[in-house]
This record gives C-alpha cells, sequence and structure tokens, in this order.
C-alpha cells in the first residue's frame, strides 16, 4: 500500500490531547475530506479515512461534469465532542491546521461535529472557509460560494438539505441492491446503528420508499418494533448527537441494549455511527443479506471475509457514503443549482449508477462489491493522475 503524501500528528499544548491530519493525494494541488472528533481516535484511523477519500474522489470521477475530484485528506481529534474543552481545542487545532487549510486541505463536519460548529471554529480560528484552499479552482468564486452558501439554507420538512444529502445517497445505493435481486421494497425490513445526520435521513428515506426500519440504535441502546417504528417521530425528538427521547416511544416500542441492532431480524443493516463495529466475533450474530456501511469503515476486514462466506453482502463505505462529499462539489462548481429536487435527482441518478456499476463488476469478477469498488478506483485514479499530473 502507498504510503500517503502527508501524515501530522499535533498535540495541544493546553490538554495535551492530540490531532491528526493524513493527506493521501493531492489532485490540482488540493484534497478533501472531513474533520471528525470522537474519543480515542487515531492517526492509524484517520490515515484509512484519508485512502478511503481518495478512493471516493475517484469514483465519481466524471470527464464531461464541472466537478473534478481532488486527492483525499482526512483530521482526526482525539476528544469526545460533548467534553467542555471540546469547543476550544476545536479552534486551537484548526488554527494550527490553519497553513494547510488555507493551501491544500478541504474540509467539513465529520463524526462528532456539525457544519456549523466546523464554520464557527474556522472564523474563530482566522480562517475564511473550511473549504478555502479550493477556491482557487473556481471560475467565478462569488457566484460558486453563494451558491453553495444558498444551498445550505435550503430546508426539507424542517431538516438542511446538507443533512440530508448523504443519507439520499446510501438509501439510493440501498435500492439499488433490492433492485438488483429483484427484492421488493415493501417486503425489506431495515435496522440502523446511529440516528445522526447520515442514519437519520437514510431511515427517513428507506421508509418513505416503502422499506421497515425496525430497529434503531443509539447511545443509549436499541429501540425495537417488528411491526415497524414510528421513524419520522424519532427523528423529531433526537438532540444534537441523534439521541432518542424515550418519552416519544410508543407502546409497542421496545428498549433493548445498544448492540442488539446487530442481530435484529432484518434484511439491511445500516451501520451509520462509529468506525469498527462490525468485527471478527460479534458478526456471527448479523442475521441480515447486506450490510449498508453508511459510517466510515464500520467493518472490520477480517468480519466482512466472514460475512462474504456466509452469503452476506457489504455494500461498501467508498461507494455508498460518498454522496455528502460529491454533493459539496456538485454545487460549488456549478454541476447542480442550490435545489433539493435538484439534488435529490442528481444524487440518485449518480449513486445508482455507481452502486450498478460496483455490483456489475463484483458479479462478473466474482469478487465482493469493495473489491470491484477498489478495481474501478484503480481504473480511473491513472487516468486523473494523466490529466491533472501527479503530486508524489
Amino acid at each position: 500500500m502507498t504510503p500517503p503524501l502527508l501524515s501530522l500528528t499535533w498535540t495541544d499544548d493546553i490538554t495535551g490531547r492530540q490531532g491528526f491530519l493524513v493527506v493521501d493525494r493531492l489532485v490540482r494541488g488540493v484534497s478533501s475530506g472531513g474533520l471528525r472528533m470522537r474519543a480515542g481516535c487515531t492517526l492509524d484511523e484517520v490515515a484509512g479515512l484519508a485512502r478511503g477519500m481518495t478512493m471516493k474522489e475517484a469514483l465519481h470521477y466524471d470527464p464531461e461534469a464541472r466537478y473534478v475530484p481532488l486527492g483525499g485528506a482526512k483530521g482526526g481529534i482525539d476528544c469526545d465532542p460533548r467534553d467542555p474543552e471540546a469547543y476550544a481545542l476545536l479552534v486551537r487545532y484548526l488554527r494550527a491546521m490553519r497553513p494547510c487549510l488555507e493551501s491544500f486541505w478541504t474540509t467539513g463536519e465529520d463524526l462528532g461535529l456539525s457544519q456549523d460548529l466546523v464554520d464557527r471554529a474556522a472564523a474563530e480560528a482566522g480562517l475564511v472557509s473550511s473549504i478555502q484552499a479550493v477556491y482557487p479552482l473556481l471560475d467565478d468564486e462569488a457566484t460558486a460560494r453563494r451558491r453553495l452558501a444558498d444551498a445550505f439554507a435550503v430546508d426539507v420538512d424542517g431538516i438542511g438539505l446538507d443533512e440530508l444529502v448523504g443519507g439520499c445517497g446510501v438509501a439510493e445505493s440501498a435500492l439499488a441492491a433490492l433492485d438488483r435481486a429483484g427484492v421488493p421494497y415493501a417486503a425489506t425490513r431495515v435496522a440502523v446503528q446511529g440516528l445522526g445526520t447520515m442514519g437519520g435521513a437514510t431511515a427517513r428515506f428507506l421508509t418513505r420508499a416503502g422499506l421497515t426500519v425496525v430497529a434503531v440504535a443509539d447511545v443509549k441502546g436499541t429501540i425495537a418494533n417488528p411491526a415497524g417504528l414510528d421513524v419520522e417521530t424519532l427523528l423529531a425528538t433526537r438532540d444534537a448527537y441523534g439521541t432518542v427521547d424515550r418519552a416519544a416511544l410508543r407502546p409497542g416500542d421496545r428498549e433493548l441494549p445498544g448492540d442488539a441492532w446487530l442481530s435484529a431480524d432484518a434484511d439491511i443493516l445500516v451501520p451509520a455511527a462509529v468506525s469498527y463495529a462490525v468485527d471478527g466475533a460479534n458478526q456471527a450474530r448479523i442475521n441480515a443479506r447486506w450490510i449498508v456501511e453508511a459510517a466510515n469503515m464500520p467493518v472490520l476486514p477480517e468480519a466482512e471475509e466472514l460475512l462474504a462466506a456466509r452469503g452476506v453482502t457489504v455494500l461498501p463505505d467508498i461507494v455508498v457514503n460518498s454522496a455528502t462529499n460529491a454533493w459539496w462539489w456538485w454545487t460549488l462548481f456549478g454541476d447542480i443549482g442550490a435545489d433539493a429536487d435538484e439534488a435529490f435527482a442528481h444524487i440518485r441518478r449518480s449513486m445508482r449508477a455507481l452502486t450498478e456499476l460496483m455490483l456489475a463488476r463484483a458479479e462478473a469478477d466474482g469478487t465482493t462489491p469493495r473489491a470491484a469498488a477498489h478495481t474501478v478506483v484503480a481504473d480511473r485514479l491513472p487516468v486523473i493522475a494523466a490529466r491533472f499530473g501527479r503530486y508524489r
């Protein structure tokens, strides 16, 4: 495996906590990848996420589009986002990384951090924007920035468009897999781990497509109902961290242990919270036919191998949860406007095509969807490098 282009470890001089930045690759001198904050975050974790971002960018390469994929990067801070010191730590981290953010790294919300919080901290750290490194690549910076700001201001049924686009992509990948297998939506049951931005939006789109969500898990445990949960009510009662108010539960809803989502009687599992959620041991509890990776790196490699041997298909994160990042750039570069219907239509079309390409390649090669996606990336990276040059 090729080492990353840049790997940094930062130690906060006030708390002693550490933050990380890994730039896996640059394209046109710029990389893209969110910033996460969680207790226990490591450099190896961030490096794996940065490699994943390189793949996500390459998978969305379209030579006819205005959006040209960037390189992959990722940032991480080892701190519980609920810690009273978390925000000040975030500001100091961004201040320390300011030369990178001004020159070659664009970032945004990720696990533990909302975009509003990142924007506020970036301004306090003296940055114009958390994505200002991409501005020199824009034909009309003022128009592009206004279009993206307008898109972030769009509200859909009480939820910001930016909080829905990723889940729309996850749901469309799952629906494409069902269509390919000839499985009707109405007969499909879903369990979701994590009801934050990505998990909540995924649950909403799958429910509206006719699937039944029978279990959701948050930090307090799993909520289950074999007859189906009232997803809209659960979403309406979440706090800022995706925790559901148990007072909103109906008589048929049961409260179960936090890991009960793994063994839920469901056809699709959607891990949408932390990395490394499914390992070699707990994978044996899974009864689902598909695992749709809304989170980054939720299924460990040894677990995926065992699941594949049991006939469980893992739809990988590098495809499934790539719509949020792509939507930012489609909007900024002008492939789509600041409109929800246009955004959802573009996401559905792009994610369905990408998922179908991956699954067809997996079937033709007799391999897993992840291996097939990696093959597509391996085909596209040299094409991108030949067009824009290499930065290694």
